[in-house]
């Protein structure tokens, strides 16, 4: 059981989370110019019906995934931190959009907090680690599925979107405050921030993709950045491409006062165009600038006549998951604001014109062929061993002109069985909307894509296979999606409102990426 929250961390987060009847921070969001499409009722009450299914009656907890028919013996035995903030956010989304009623909202979610105070966390940190069973509340060091080991890991992003569940319950759902507070006044991310990540000259660090308490298998790096209790065992990589759904632990740690607002521009926005950084997926184009004295390499990429901020895989999750939380279009005018839309259009001419699927939306998902694997558009990644969009791993490899051992490699004749998944539909939907709204037509009259629970996981365009199962996180994020754009924007006004408004609006609004406006 973690300790009562500590003093100097209780008080941080008094005066980083918002007083109750603060004004919002985000304005209205568009969908209010276009109009709700005739479906969105129904995807609302269908996709809520597959969350609820998936939470354990005694504890409010959430499996990670259920099958397609919810059927209650085809729960996942484990969950995650991520998932149970998707649960909480999918809660207060679907209060809004008059799916369920206020009391069930509190119901639901004081039920979770409950369950939330009662697993073992990291002591000093207050951090949740990855595995939980959702029924017995056990902390998982053998894997259900298979009997493996499993070695407890608290992994930043996924504490960093629970903690961002928890913020919006703060100012969402005030009534839950004497619960929710506490649970989030103990979670220390400077636990994880690495000052000298980028060298001793650089007034900003980056983040550690997690730790583990005891020591691991495998690759590790034993430290404690905040000198408080033992020693833990870091991750050997920290996170240094800022476009991912990564960034989420940046602006949950900045706006809740606990590392300096510079960070934001620690992380890299593509790598530098030297021979150095010669493994990324192509030679960058862009400048140098400084930012509160951080140095930031300003580079993009192009494809399909498109100039942006490529993601590390190349997939709609890293660019548009911390979207639904932050506005970044509206508080990063000469950043995300460009860069968004454009994103979205590379992920559509992919789909449509180049692969020639007919059909777009590439995120990690289902694999309708079985188990979990991660798509995406392999050439808006910086990663060359990125993401693919097919069953078939089709690659690109653009090669880095002028340095040696990089020579382009010809471009693909053809793709093969490309994998679309909904909730990078339903994530594009605020930047294209009457391209979303078309695609999500074709998925469910073209294929047997949709079930008790909304949208199936994701189809196999050319197969036409469909992985008939829901996941948490991705129902979740289409939850956020339909709050956000049928609901006043209500996820990020709940979770801006404080911190994120004092401290991560005004670096944000400093940038401008290499991303020419009006492309």
């Amino acid at each position: 059981m973690i300790r009562p929250a500590r003093v100097a961390l209780s008080a941080a987060l008094a005066l980083t989370l918002a007083a109750s009847g603060a004004a919002s921070a985000a304005a209205a969001p568009p969908s209010a110019a276009v109009g709700a499409p005739a479906g969105a009722a129904s995807w609302a009450a269908d996709t809520w019906r597959s969350m609820a299914a998936m939470a354990d009656p005694s504890t409010g907890l959430p499996a990670d995934n259920i099958g397609g028919d919810l059927s209650p013996a085809s729960r996942a035995r484990y969950t995650s931190p991520t998932n149970i903030g998707a649960y909480i956010w999918s809660a207060v989304a679907a209060r809004e959009l008059h799916v369920i009623g206020e009391r069930e909202q509190v119901r639901r979610i004081s039920r979770a907090l409950d369950s939330l105070a009662r697993l073992e966390r990291h002591r000093d940190s207050g951090m949740y680690y990855n595995w939980y069973d959702p029924s017995t509340l056990q902390l998982l060091r053998t894997w259900p599925e298979n009997g493996s080991e499993v070695h407890p890991f608290a992994s930043s992003v996924d504490n960093a979107w629970l903690a961002a569940a928890l913020m919006i319950v703060h100012n969402a759902v005030p009534e839950l405050r004497h619960k929710s507070d506490p649970l989030l006044g103990a979670m220390d991310f400077g636990f994880y921030y690495d000052s000298q990540a980028r060298g001793p000259d650089v007034p900003a660090g980056l983040m550690r993709g997690g730790f583990w308490s005891e020591p691991p298998p495998g690759c590790s790096t034993k430290g404690n950045y905040q000198h408080r209790g033992p020693d833990v065992y870091y991750t050997c990589h920290t996170y240094g491409s800022f476009n991912s759904e990564t960034r989420m632990i940046s602006y949950v740690a900045i706006a809740l006062g606990q590392v300096p607002p510079a960070h934001y521009f620690g992380p890299w926005r593509t790598f530098p165009d030297t021979c150095d950084w010669s493994w990324q997926e192509m030679r960058p184009v862009g400048q140098w600038r400084e930012y509160l004295g951080v140095p930031v390499y300003e580079g993009a990429y192009r494809y399909q006549g498109l100039q942006f901020v490529p993601t590390w895989g190349g997939d709609m999750f890293e660019a548009l998951m911390p979207d639904m939380f932050v506005p970044e279009e509206q508080w990063g005018p000469d950043s995300w604001a460009r860069n968004h839309p454009i994103y979205v259009r590379g992920q559509i001419a992919h789909g449509m014109d180049d692969a020639k699927y007919g059909h777009w939306g590439f995120s990690p998902a289902s694999d309708p062929q079985g188990g979990y694997r991660e798509y995406g558009v392999d050439a808006m990644g910086l990663d060359t061993n990125g993401y693919t969009s097919d069953e078939e791993r089709t690659s690109v490899d653009y090669g880095f002109a002028g340095c040696e051992g990089r020579p382009a490699q010809p471009l693909p004749a053809a793709y093969g069985d490309g994998v679309v998944t909904p909730h990078a539909v339903f994530l594009a939907m605020r930047y294209a909307p009457a391209d979303a709204q078309a695609e999500l037509a074709r998925l469910r009259s073209q294929f047997d894509s949709y079930g008790p629970g909304g949208f199936y996981d994701s189809v196999a365009v050319g197969s036409g296979t469909v992985a008939k199962r829901y996941l948490a996180l991705d129902q979740g994020m289409i939850m956020a999606a339909l709050g956000n754009l049928y609901g006043g924007d209500v996820l990020r006004k709940e979770f801006t409102r404080g911190g994120a408004e004092r401290f991560l609006r005004p670096v944000m609004r400093m940038e401008e990426f290499s991303v020419p406006a009006g492309q």
